[in-house]
């Protein structure tokens, strides 16, 4: 399966992808209407004063939070991209809790909200690795 990695070697800490993964969830057609706006991405950039790098879903074998969820709101597609059914998403954060990479976070409506690898819009690959400006993300199979 692909997934989405990254090379914190080449991550700049620009957070290009933050706001081309906002974009592609928005249903907007414009990204000038994200300004000013607060955003709610996917994939989020961790950074200090050594390194900045992406944090985004691993779509794990095993996913502990698809176990863990009380409203059987995250499920495993057959493709195995884990995903949030957000009608069933009851906002009690026990995925956010489980998840070892810190990769599920609370959406813009309480709901939880995490990478599905762009399958929820039209841009085909996800918009993070299309808009990082230094390849510094990846969409491969490894």
């Amino acid at each position: 399966m692909k997934k989405v990695y990254v090379n914190e070697k080449w991550c700049l800490g620009c957070h290009l992808c933050e706001y081309n993964c906002a974009f592609a969830n928005s249903g907007l057609n414009d990204m000038a209407k994200l300004k000013n706006k607060v955003i709610f991405p996917k994939i989020r950039v961790e950074e200090n004063d050594k390194i900045c790098f992406a944090v985004n879903c691993r779509h794990c074998d095993d996913p502990i939070c698809v176990k863990s969820c009380i409203a059987g709101a995250l499920s495993k597609s057959k493709d195995g991209v884990v995903e949030i059914d957000t009608d069933k998403c009851v906002g009690c954060f026990t995925c956010v809790l489980v998840c070892p990479f810190g990769c599920v976070l609370p959406g813009e409506d309480g709901v939880m909200s995490k990478c599905e690898l762009c399958t929820n819009n039209s841009f085909g690959s996800p918009a993070c690795v299309k808009g990082c400006p230094n390849n510094a993300i990846v969409f491969e199979e490894r």
